[in-house]
């Protein structure tokens, strides 16, 4: 008698501490829950992460209980429809850009993004000095999907004109990541 698994996709926020990943692996793996991939930080002393799992439909609610009564962790899920890879077609992008910090900069570069129909798929940010001055640098980088009739030329030029000091790079990357 085969039992159907679900995808489950866990937010997870809480102080840092050692051991914290593999407390949460053993919950997982203790209820026949496969860890399928995973995205995690460590920001202002807090651990945040992104966890999908597979679990058999049958542990869903007791894994659920044994994950929410895990100490100093606030945990969220979410079921997942049936994954689908990129579309056919798809272009894959690689953008970096690094220009002085100040308020606004993400929203500005993501509505830039949303109006060229661009997919964001990660995206990694940090500030750091300047090297030779005390000036604050924002530098991001970000993995991108866009329809194969993307103009990269035009979408650069759209990042520039956000500020004078920005610099942009964007490669594509015509290979579909499995």
């Amino acid at each position: 008698m085969s039992h159907s698994n679900i995808s489950l996709v866990l937010t997870v926020i809480g102080d840092d501490r050692p051991g914290l990943v593999e407390q949460l692996a053993t919950v997982i793996s203790s209820y026949q829950g496969n860890w399928l991939e995973s995205s995690m930080s460590h920001l202002s002393g807090k651990f945040a992460g992104i966890v999908c799992v597979s679990v058999p439909e049958t542990q869903l609610v007791a894994l659920k209980e044994a994950l929410a009564a895990l100490p100093g962790l606030r945990i969220t899920s979410e079921a997942s429809g049936p994954t689908t890879g990129s579309e056919k077609g798809n272009r894959r992008l690689k953008l970096s850009l690094v220009g002085h910090d100040r308020i606004g900069i993400v929203r500005e570069v993501s509505q830039v993004l949303a109006r060229h129909a661009i997919n964001v798929e990660d995206l990694s940010t940090h500030t750091a000095s300047a090297p030779m001055s005390a000036e604050i640098l924002f530098h991001a980088t970000a993995e991108l999907t866009a329809s194969a009739s993307l103009d990269a030329r035009a979408l650069t030029s759209d990042l520039e004109q956000i500020s004078n000091d920005l610099m942009v790079d964007i490669t594509l990357d015509e290979t579909i990541r499995t």
